[in-house]
């Protein structure tokens, strides 16, 4: 071995030491870029709205009571014949909610035994089934959007699912008054979760 080699050799680890210095700083910005997304465009990021679209029945998961609201809108104008209205512990205030907008009580079918996102998915779908429902309209909160639709969609890929969220607090200036910045935090640590737990991706 010549000298020239020899003297090549020590500079190899050196190369592959700043190489794996590159890609940890790579990361590393890579990680902060995509938190300031979050922090700066969550509406772009959670909200997930179809549009206005018909199908066989709206799916209103439980949590505060607009969501119930923007349901009955939704019903009224026709978007749906029923609303499945999901979730343990409010099914039935929000049963009665929808009933105060004018919603006949035969039009709404209960699901009162789910406690997550995914058992709501999971729940109605059964009765989606059982009823024969082609299609559905999601009906949750703007920042719960994205997460409660990849769940629908993941399982049950035969229905085609729409999401029709309500846009309550929407603007930033409400943040604060009505707390939902630390929905918003918490929806991006359970996306990440479902995603790496249930394989359900958001998108």
């Amino acid at each position: 071995m010549n000298a020239s080699v020899l003297k090549s050799l020590p500079a190899q680890p050196a190369s592959w030491k700043r190489r794996l210095l590159w890609i940890s700083l790579g990361a590393v910005v890579a990680l902060l870029v995509a938190a300031l997304a979050c922090y700066l465009f969550p509406h772009q990021i959670l909200t997930v709205d179809s549009g206005p679209v018909k199908a066989d029945a709206l799916v209103v998961l439980g949590g505060i009571p607009d969501r119930a609201g923007h349901a009955a809108e939704l019903f009224k104008q026709g978007d749906a014949p029923e609303i499945l209205v999901s979730g343990n512990g409010d099914c039935v205030s929000n049963e009665k909610l929808l009933e105060q907008d004018g919603v006949t009580n035969a039009a709404i079918i209960l699901e009162c035994s789910s406690h997550t996102t995914r058992e709501n998915a999971e729940f109605s779908i059964a009765l989606l089934r059982a009823q024969g429902a082609k299609s559905a309209i999601i009906v949750t909160s703007w920042y719960h959007s994205r997460r409660a639709l990849s769940c629908f969609r993941h399982y049950a890929p035969e229905i085609q699912f729409y999401s029709r969220p309500s846009h309550y607090a929407y603007a930033r200036s409400e943040w604060s008054r009505a707390g939902i910045w630390r929905y918003i935090r918490l929806e991006y640590m359970k996306i990440l979760g479902y995603w790496l737990r249930y394989g359900i991706c958001p998108f």
